[in-house]
Parts: C-alpha cells; structure tokens; sequence
C-alpha cells in the first residue's frame, strides 16, 4: 500500500537528515512529530510497566521528597541518549556491533549475556503486570493476557511494514497522558511537591538508595541504549540517502541536530511521565499511609479508594499502553545485541525470511517473558528488581560506551569530548555511585 504523500517527503526529508520545506500553518507541531524517532519511542518506552511501579514505589514511599531525581536524572538520561544515538549514526551500528568490532570477546559476551537476561526478566514482570491491569479493569484469566499481549507485541514487531510499525510507536507514545490526566485527578498539595522537586532530601537507609537505584535503572537503563543505537543505525540501513557519519560527513550537521532534538524531546517527555506518576502516588498513597506498592497493578488498585474510579481506571489503562509500547522495544534491543555479537542478518526493516535468527531471538525473548510469569519467580518482586539490576548492569556498558566515544578508530573524527563527554561521565559515576551506595548500605 502506498503511504500519503505527506509521509513521503517526510520519510525523505528524514533520510537525509534535513529539515523537510516549511509546511502550511498548522501543520508545523504534526510535521515537528513526524521528524521525533528513536529518541521518542525510547523516551516513553521507559515509562514501561516496570518502570511505573518502580515510580509508583518511589511516591508512596518517599512521597513528595524524592520528585528531584526526576531534574537531576534529565540531563544525565538525554546526554547518555545522546550519546548511544551519535554512536549508531556515525558508525552505522549499535553497541554490540561496535564491541564486536573493536574490543575482547569475553567483554561483549558478558555484556550481552546480562543484557538478555534483565530484557527477559523486564518483559515478564511488564506481561504480568499488563495482565493484571486487564484483570482489574475486566476481569478474566491472567495467563490469557500474558499470552494475547505477548503474541500482539511479536506479531506487530515481526510481520508489520518497519516504517508502518514505527509510525504506531510513536502515535503510542501519546497514551503516556493518561498520567498527566491521572495528576490532575488527584490532589496534589502542591507547595510541597515543588519543595520536593527542587530541594533534594536524602536519608541514609537501605530502603532509600535501593529506590535510588532502582529509578536510576529504570530512567537510565542498558535496553535503552542498546535500542536507540541499534534504531539509528537501522535508519542507516533502511534509506539510501543516509550513510554512517564515518563515510559521509557532510551529513553530520543535520544529523546530530536532529538526534539532539528527538533525544531532548523524549527523555524530556520521559521525565514529565514519571513525574507525575510520582506526584500522584505521592498525593494519594503516601498521604493516605499506603507506604509499600510492589507493581504498577496494585498502585492502581490502591488509588481507586483514595483517589476514585477516574483516576484507577486512566491509571490501569496507562499500564497496558506503556506495556504494549516497551515490550516491543525490550525484546528488540535483545534481538539487536545478539544479532549484531553473531553478526547475522539483523534489522526490523528486513522481512523475516532474510533475518531468521534474529527474529527468532526477539520472539525468543518475548517467549521467556511469557514462561517467567509461570515460573517461581514472583513477577510482584521481579518488576522492581529488575530496575535494580539494570542500575547495577547500566554501570560497565557505560563505562564501556564513554571510552567507546574517544577512540577515532570507532568514530572517525566525530569523537565525542566538550560538555555532552562531560555530562556521559557524570551520568557514569552518579549510577556507580548510587550502587555502591545501595551496596554500602545493606551490609552497614
């Protein structure tokens, strides 16, 4: 089916990294959205359904008093963004491309190896807590929705057109709102929110810095950077008018001031999301003594009596939405890592017959999600943990991503130094720190 004419001189404009002609009035913001891509989709799928109940926890918890990791971790998230998308467009490949390409194969290995593990583990606490959503809104089995949601979540992936899919990620992105609209349902006193928003408070507890690290993990987290990479570089692949920066450098200008204004974009709109999810739980929970919050369902469940049927019901349906956004881009960051430390036939703009174990890896992945929310392991516990591991996971590939970023024989002369090296360090050592304080904490 041929696209609107509309989204082909977009789609071409994008391909070349240059700003499309000047469109009629009104139509600027629509144009501005359709030029938003990887940094988008990787902004809102963030706020996945881990990562709600990791907010969630953090609000009913913390209350009010922890709304200021939310300014510190923006500058640190979209410089790390940055960074990982810069790495995908000069080099024509993502991280695991890049580190099978220049450094020892037991590093890429353990790197990788952790990578799918925390992304399976992601994919089965998001299922379950999708599943249970459902089951507060409707009613009805559990498992069937793990199952239904997991086959939506692949057979989009796997059998729709790639520029199609993308398209339906980003317009997915705007179900985010529902918490926006959830803030504003309830009531927020806001003096004290501000005062928490601008006025760090910290207590030295073990409680305190697992939640630290668990919202670092979960705002700045391995798949994330592994898929906006991976998604730059696929954008390579898939138009003809673009090359790797290395290659074609007369392209750069253009390119990195669309990637800086796609990442700001979407870690900005990250941010604002979890936000409010904080501030809700905040208002609601915490004022009303509703301290511990496992999962994203049960916050929901807990503001029905709190804060009313309007509120739980845009808070359950955001749950479901999210899910249905991060699932896809969890157990395609998996599929890209392996695919590219393999070096098969990777890419979601090639159909499924010339990519096969890549394919077969991302349904593999999203089928282990499935298995684990039949397995021991408790998905109420899993969902939170699984931010933990990626704080203490995200520490080495950043590491490794920083020194990445100065080597000419990686990125040309597009090496990466000034404030943008300076704030990648910074975001490196806030995250080490964090962990070795979570650490520290639990053995004191």
């Amino acid at each position: 089916m041929q696209a609107p004419r509309l989204e082909q001189n977009t789609a071409t404009a994008a391909a070349n990294d240059t700003r499309p002609a000047a469109p009629a009035a009104g139509g600027r913001a629509l144009q501005f959205f359709r030029r938003l891509g990887p940094g988008l989709i990787t902004g809102a799928s963030d706020d996945d359904p881990s990562g709600i109940g990791t907010y969630s926890q953090a609000g009913a918890q913390l209350g009010f008093g922890i709304g200021w990791t939310m300014l510190l971790t923006y500058p640190l998230m979209a410089a790390i963004q940055e960074i990982s998308a810069r790495i995908g467009r000069t080099t024509g490949h993502g991280i695991a491309g890049n580190l099978c390409r220049h450094y020892p194969n037991w590093l890429l290995q353990v790197i990788v190896t952790l990578l799918f593990i925390a992304n399976a583990i992601n994919i089965g606490a998001d299922l379950s807590a999708m599943a249970d959503a459902t089951k507060l809104l409707i009613g009805g089995p559990s498992f069937l929705y793990v199952v239904a949601f997991g086959a939506v979540c692949v057979g989009g992936i796997v059998f729709t057109n790639y520029d199609r899919y993308v398209m339906v990620l980003k317009w997915m992105t705007l179900s985010l709102f529902a918490y926006v609209a959830a803030l504003f349902a309830a009531k927020v006193h806001w003096a004290e929110a501000l005062t928490g928003l601008f006025v760090p408070r910290i207590t030295w507890s073990s409680e305190f810095f697992t939640t630290l690290v668990a919202i670092l993990g979960t705002t700045i987290s391995p798949y994330l950077f592994f898929w906006q990479a991976s998604q730059e570089a696929e954008d390579v692949k898939a138009n003809q008018q673009r090359q790797p920066l290395v290659r074609a450098p007369r392209q750069a200008r253009n390119a990195f001031e669309r990637i800086r204004a796609d990442t700001l974009v979407g870690m900005a709109f990250s941010n604002l999301i979890a936000l409010a999810i904080i501030l809700t739980t905040a208002a609601t929970l915490n004022q009303a003594g509703i301290t511990s919050v496992a999962t994203s369902a049960q916050a929901a469940e807990a503001l029905k009596p709190v804060a009313g049927e309007f509120a739980f019901i845009l808070f359950a349906l955001g749950i479901v939405a999210t899910g249905l956004l991060a699932i896809p881009v969890l157990a395609g960051s998996a599929a890209y890592a392996i695919g590219e430390a393999c070096k098969w036939p990777i890419g979601l703009s090639r159909p499924p017959g010339k990519a096969v174990a890549f394919y077969s890896t991302l349904t593999a992945a999203a089928i282990l999600g499935v298995a684990i929310t039949l397995s021991p392991i408790d998905p109420i516990k899993a969902l939170y943990w699984t931010a933990v591991i990626n704080g203490v996971v995200a520490v080495p590939v950043m590491t490794v991503m920083m020194l990445m970023t100065v080597q000419r024989r990686v990125m040309g002369k597009f090496t990466i130094t000034g404030w943008l090296q300076w704030l990648g360090w910074t975001s490196t050592l806030a995250m080490a720190a964090c962990v070795v304080g979570m650490a520290v904490s639990w053995f004191s």
